[in-house]
């Protein structure tokens, strides 16, 4: 009976090894990486260093180029080119006058486009102006395989990153004390308004605890796309999934994976045998009962 208990929690122990690998070698993301925030030391990649388009989550550089301008309680004055972008609204007007912290909350929680360009406008002077600047940021991040065409993510020509460069960006922005309080809200009441603003990202706000913010971002070419942050414990990690049909349950995957990581990590290899060690282990109890 022992000898069979024995073999038992031998196979439940190696099936269950199993079932994490198969978890994240299935993941529905064509490209996806999860950062140590800490380190920057990769815990799970899957064609990470491809160029491809990335939607909404370029917003996460369009909010740092804005937070670091230190502009934030500048009012600026809404033109006509930044209601009419097509996309994701958070429906200013033409003429508003609307603090650019309130824009960053439209922003960055309902993924406004309009708000991205009446953001680009007041601190680039232009569009192209800021999409200058977003692309030197790139450069000195060492983002080496992205360009950024505009700032909201919309399609158009040579505007792409990488799910590598993307969590490397979202490394540096959350340093930024303004920048990790706009993304960790779930809500926000913008000062020319009645109502909150609800933000999109469910990871945040209803389907993994540990989730502390992020981006999520969509087009028909990129597909789903989605940049976030989790803390467990002293743990802190970035997943980046890209053209992901099932990005919320494939980031839950890689962070539960990359947190068990660190946790037997923490513990030390003295106190977390391998798992060949348990198995060779388990077998000599065998041949002692025998």
């Amino acid at each position: 009976m022992r000898y069979v208990c024995t073999c038992l929690f031998i196979v439940v122990l190696f099936f269950t090894q199993v079932e994490q690998t198969f978890a994240l070698q299935n993941i529905s993301a064509q490209h996806a990486v999860l950062m140590d925030q800490d380190s920057g030391d990769i815990l799970f990649e899957k064609k990470a260093k491809e160029k491809t388009s990335i939607a909404s989550i370029t917003k996460v550089m369009t909010a740092m180029i804005a937070i670091e301008s230190g502009l934030l309680e500048k009012e600026t004055t809404v033109s006509r080119k930044a209601i009419y972008t097509e996309g994701s609204s958070i429906y200013l007007e033409e003429g508003q006058k609307i603090k650019i912290k309130d824009l960053l909350y439209g922003l960055m929680l309902r993924s406004g486009n309009d708000a991205a360009i009446a953001i680009s406008e007041e601190i680039g002077n232009s569009e192209q102006g800021f999409v200058y600047l977003m692309n030197e940021k790139a450069r000195w991040l060492g983002m080496d395989d992205t360009h950024f065409s505009n700032p909201h993510g919309l399609e158009v020509d040579n505007h792409y990153s990488t799910a590598y460069d993307m969590a490397k960006l979202m490394r540096y922005a959350m340093n930024n004390e303004t920048f990790k309080e706009i993304s960790s809200s779930k809500k926000y009441k913008p000062s020319h308004m009645s109502y909150e603003w609800g933000n999109k990202n469910k990871l945040l706000t209803e389907k993994y605890m540990y989730c502390t913010g992020g981006k999520t971002g969509y087009t028909e070419k990129a597909g789903r796309t989605l940049l976030t942050t989790a803390k467990k414990d002293e743990g802190k990690l970035i997943a980046v999934t890209l053209n992901a049909p099932d990005d919320w349950n494939d980031q839950i995957k890689m962070y539960d994976s990359g947190f068990q990581k660190l946790t037997k990590s923490s513990l030390g290899e003295a106190t977390q045998p391998t798992f060949i060690e348990t198995v060779l282990s388990s077998f000599q109890r065998i041949l002692e009962v025998r």
